[in-house]
């Protein structure tokens, strides 16, 4: 069995480091015992700090290791472009993780014990056996709650979690789907698991171990309004309004200044 993991790494510098040797360390351990082959791609999305310079060192010291510098693009992104790549290598599993660490290597190789006969697999913070080892706050409870509320409603799809960031698929799945996605960004996961429904995949949740970080990047004033509105446009995207979306989208970008959102 071969594992690809993707890291998708924006202005990064002072979390990768912790986080490539934590997953280094982890995985070349269970490589030793011939549990798994693994490799590891860091896709570095339009970054401005040392992330790169940081990685390309790494790169140096474990041929396990490779990445992307990307000058354009968000995680979702940086997850495709990834994607693609690991394509073009002989891998049967590939899966992505936040750079920040908040999913432990020992929680994302419990998605490959588990994925067994299904297509795929994604880490649930909110199944009742998860470890959260950082509550979260009520707002962002009350947004995550909120969010995913409206994904099973607009989607029919049953996931309690579908923004965490842990998940590993099948090579062919996303070999058939990956050409497919066309959000990538706030709903680029719901993009993605929601084409991997309509192409009949079988996908579960896991329980996992979480941790949140409190240097995280997202804004909780912005962010959830964010999530909305893409989620709305992902879902005109796939019905018999799409011609919207599509006249939209030939609008110049000078007229579309105030609406970057979409």
């Amino acid at each position: 069995m071969k594992l690809y993991i993707i890291i998708p790494a924006y202005n990064e510098e002072k979390r990768i480091s912790k986080t490539l040797e934590s997953y280094l360390e982890f995985f070349k351990k269970i490589k030793k015992e011939n549990k798994l082959d693994f490799n590891i791609l860091v896709v570095i999305n339009n970054t401005k700090d040392k992330t790169k310079i940081i990685v390309e060192n790494y790169c140096k010291k474990y041929s396990e290791l490779s990445y992307l510098d990307l000058e354009k693009g968000g995680k979702g992104y940086a997850v495709i472009e990834g994607f693609k790549y690991a394509l073009k290598k002989d891998f049967d599993l590939i899966g992505y993780v936040d750079a920040d660490l908040a999913t432990p290597p020992e929680a994302f190789y419990m998605l490959v014990e588990r994925i067994k006969n299904y297509d795929g697999i994604i880490a649930s913070r909110w199944n009742k056996k998860s470890i959260i080892k950082t509550p979260q706050t009520l707002l962002r409870k009350i947004t995550s709650r909120g969010f995913n509320f409206l994904v099973r409603i607009l989607f029919f799809m049953p996931y309690n979690d579908t923004q965490c960031g842990a998940k590993l698929f099948k090579k062919e799945a996303i070999k058939n789907v990956v050409n497919k996605i066309g959000i990538t960004k706030w709903a680029f996961d719901i993009d993605l698991l929601y084409n991997l429904k309509k192409s009949d995949y079988k996908i579960i949740e896991s329980p996992t171990i979480w941790e949140d970080k409190t240097d995280s990047k997202l804004n909780l004033k912005t962010v959830p309004l964010m999530m909305f509105l893409s989620i709305v446009r992902l879902r005109i995207l796939n019905s018999p309004f799409k011609k919207i979306v599509d006249i939209y989208d030939k609008i110049p970008e000078k007229i579309k200044i105030h609406h970057r959102w979409i």
